[in-house]
């Protein structure tokens, strides 16, 4: 039982393309708020400035208008807590390493990076923990004093207990942490900028996040987070300690962890390819999560009545494209006829469409409409699926040609050309028409309509044979089979 109000946060790094690993955290995040009633922060951590741009923000904006996330509070909706990119809080995080420094929970550290590594060796070579020593922990002034005079600049570390650090996990149950792995760490680099292990978990205390739901390979750094918010707490900066949640890796090929430089990473991979942000969310929400054990496919809706993180699955989630796919496609199967029109759009013009923009026929395409809506995979498939309605002459695929043109497939064209041209000019008709003309070839039906398929529409796979030449009409359909005539006679 979680208790309200709660509040979440999905707070990501404007760096390029937003990665589907980024989209489940925020979807777990979103689902979790809206089944608890609760609110969703939506805050961007934008202090890198090597790293972050001004276009990766806005499409990670617009990625998330695209999937359908709404949040409560954040960019272009304000709230309490405002300003809610890291970049224009640079005061705030200021200040309270200022209170960590006073009250005695950070300190200056003056240690060399060679220094580091020399210490660092030395104890590896020793079979001991490499983390950083406390060198500098209780330095004196007169040691601070020399380090100054020498020139050396120094970071702020924060001073991890010397004790064990025990929490709840939300995924993974109770975890507990030693000292010796725990070691002091850095929250503000030499120049003054503060790092994330500063500016995450103040943002989320000032926040006031209840949950924080995130991703598995950030769990080194929770024992550091519980530490930092016991200070805040007695600062007065903190009410209290946020829950965690660790959600599973997402794995791609070879037992890899999926990474950004996967193609099958990239959000924009998706959007281009025509998934329907449902079937994606849906497969999303299976990594690592099911609403019923014999059951893939559901609504967002569903799977907001139906989340509870404490169903979450540890264990790594493989990422399967052909079951994303698959997902997808029984969404689209899914819509009603004119929402499919719709949403087939954007690849019936340019740079998709490979047909003159007045070549297109509104008319023809909704009638074909309904038989394309149970084939297609994603929408960007719709392109070659109709192209034959649109262009000049079909865009004939060479290898079709000259599987579908055996020996004799002239003869059965000049049979199936007359059939058709005497038929009335419906699917069940011609149907008949081709038919008759195999039998009297001695082929079956199958093997009747391939070399007619590919005359007309330049493939051996396509859309319901019949119902495509209907919609095509009589003279283009009759057109393409003289010109495949004229070709195999050559």
């Amino acid at each position: 039982m979680v208790n309200a109000p709660v509040r979440v946060r999905f707070c990501p790094s404007p760096t390029g393309n937003p990665h589907v690993g980024l989209v489940r955290t925020a979807l777990f995040n979103w689902a979790f708020a809206r089944h608890h009633g609760g609110t969703l922060v939506f805050r961007i951590e934008d202090t890198d400035a090597a790293r972050d741009s001004e276009e990766s923000y806005n499409q990670l904006l617009e990625s998330m208008r695209w999937l359908g996330f709404d949040w409560d509070e954040g960019p272009e909706v304000g709230g309490p807590h405002a300003p809610y990119r890291q970049s224009q809080r640079m005061d705030i995080y200021k200040d309270v390493a200022e209170k960590l420094l006073a009250g005695g929970y950070a300190y200056h550290c003056y240690c060399t990076t060679e220094e580091l590594d020399t210490r660092r060796d030395a104890a590896r070579a020793a079979g001991k923990p490499s983390g950083y020593d406390g060198h500098c922990r209780e330095l004196t002034a007169e040691q601070i004093a020399g380090y100054e005079a020498e020139g050396r600049t120094s970071i702020v570390r924060f001073r991890m207990p010397d004790e064990a650090l025990t929490f709840t996990d939300l995924v993974r149950g109770e975890l507990t942490f030693q000292p010796e792995n725990v070691p002091d760490y850095g929250i503000v680099r030499a120049n003054g900028a503060p790092l994330y292990t500063l500016v995450n978990p103040v943002d989320d205390a000032l926040m006031e996040i209840t949950h924080v739901l995130r991703g598995e390979d950030l769990l080194s750094s929770t024992p550091r987070q519980i530490a930092l918010y016991k200070a805040l707490i007695e600062l007065g900066i903190a009410k209290g300690t946020p829950a965690f949640g660790h959600l599973p890796y997402v794995m791609g090929e070879g037992n890899k962890k999926l990474s950004k430089r996967d193609p099958q990473a990239s959000l924009n991979l998706y959007r281009e390819r025509g998934f329907l942000p449902e079937g994606l969310l849906n497969y999303l929400s299976l990594l690592g999560w099911s609403i019923a054990e014999d059951r893939d496919i559901f609504s967002i809706e569903e799977m907001v009545a139906a989340f509870d993180i404490k169903d979450v699955n540890a264990n790594p989630a493989r990422f399967d494209l052909k079951k994303c796919e698959h997902i997808n496609a029984e969404h689209i199967r899914k819509l009603d006829v004119k929402t499919f029109t719709e949403a087939c759009g954007p690849w019936l013009k340019a740079p998709f469409a490979p047909w003159a923009p007045e070549s297109f026929d509104a008319e023809q395409f909704a009638a074909i409409a309904p038989h394309a809506q149970t084939r297609v995979t994603v929408l960007s498939e719709i392109t070659a699926n109709v192209d034959f309605l649109f262009l000049d002459e079909p865009a004939t695929d060479e290898a079709s040609w000259a599987k579908a043109m055996k020996e004799g497939s002239d003869a059965l064209l000049v049979t199936a050309r007359a059939k058709l041209a005497d038929a009335e000019w419906n699917a069940d008709a011609l149907k008949n028409a081709i038919l008759t003309a195999g039998e009297e070839h001695g082929l079956k039906l199958g093997k009747a309509q391939a070399p007619v398929r590919v005359a007309v529409t330049g493939r051996t796979i396509g859309l319901p044979l019949f119902e495509s030449l209907e919609i095509l009409g009589r003279e283009k359909t009759l057109g393409r089979i003289d010109a495949a005539l004229a070709k195999l006679t050559a």
